[in-house]
């Protein structure tokens, strides 16, 4: 039964790196752009439902909401005033150096605003727990609903991506910025759009986090950020499915670690698990070769 436990909390703790790492692999796949300051966005939403049902008593639904909305406006804010001046920039070394500075600016703001106490985070899932076995295992409210929520967005996406005219637009965009542009595509408004669709997720994602392990500061989303990024490349970062599965399978050998071997190594074993898969498929689980021509 103990296996049974394992498993089935390794893929709620993955269907929250799943969640985040979709927002890596979109705005990589289409931006080609890599936004470390993604895991921060997590910190913000979480804080910003925080803020709404423990400070202000407002109800939950209203806490989700207001996270989505804002961090979806933030990643708009980061894209315009951060990353979009650097688009053609010639190292992407410039990118990677800013996406860290705007990292640290979002942490110590929000130490400046809730300071560096860790918060008691509030659960915004009232959904029952589910006893299996007689008993033997029971699944949290919050696990059911982490997991089905992973599944759902990711469906709802792959749908977006392929029947909307929007989601035809990030593919196009994510072949060929210039040929888009010349079929009349907005880029600058897709890569937008993409950055927005990423921070709404991150911020479902920090407040699944919060309300799955109950606690809260600036530092939050650091280490699930670069988990997530790590899934989104074990699982082939440009691929919706590749985030998703890759992101199950880190929380899977997570979990597992923690319990089989040692919690203070499991961090390590991730890591090298993640190499050990490089060095055999570099593009990962999904990604596919891309040849460019000369």
């Amino acid at each position: 039964m103990s296996f049974v436990k394992y498993l089935i909390s390794g893929i709620s703790l993955g269907s929250v790196y799943a969640l985040i790492a979709l927002g890596y692999t979109m705005v990589y796949g289409i931006a080609k752009m890599l936004n470390f300051a993604h895991g921060d966005v997590i910190m913000i939403g979480a804080f910003t439902t925080y803020t709404i049902c423990s400070t202000l008593g407002m109800s939950p639904a209203v806490g989700v909401l207001a996270a989505v909305v804002l961090c979806t406006l933030l990643g708009m804010g980061i894209e315009k005033v951060a990353y979009k001046p650097l688009r053609k920039a010639s190292s992407p070394l410039a990118v990677l150096i800013t996406a860290i500075g705007v990292s640290y600016l979002l942490q110590n703001v929000a130490l400046l605003i809730f300071g560096a106490n860790t918060k008691a985070f509030a659960s915004v899932v009232s959904f029952p727990a589910l006893e299996l076995a007689g008993g033997a295992i029971s699944v949290t409210g919050e696990t059911i609903v982490t997991i089905l929520s992973c599944i759902a967005i990711m469906i709802c996406l792959m749908i977006f991506i392929k029947k909307t005219k929007a989601g035809q637009a990030m593919l196009a965009v994510s072949e060929d910025k210039g040929a888009a542009q010349l079929m009349g595509i907005n880029v600058n408004g897709t890569i937008a759009l993409t950055f927005a669709i990423g921070s709404a997720l991150a911020a479902i994602a920090g407040v699944l986090l919060c309300s799955a392990y109950p606690s809260l500061n600036p530092y939050t989303g650091s280490m699930p950020g670069i988990k997530a990024f790590v899934a989104a490349v074990f699982g082939g970062i440009g691929s919706i499915p590749g985030a998703f599965i890759g992101g199950i399978l880190l929380g899977i050998i997570e979990i597992f670690a923690k319990a089989y071997i040692s919690s203070q190594v499991a961090d390590a074993i991730v890591f090298a698990v993640l190499i050990v898969v490089l060095l055999i498929k570099p593009t990962g689980i999904l990604g596919r070769n891309i040849q460019e021509k000369v």
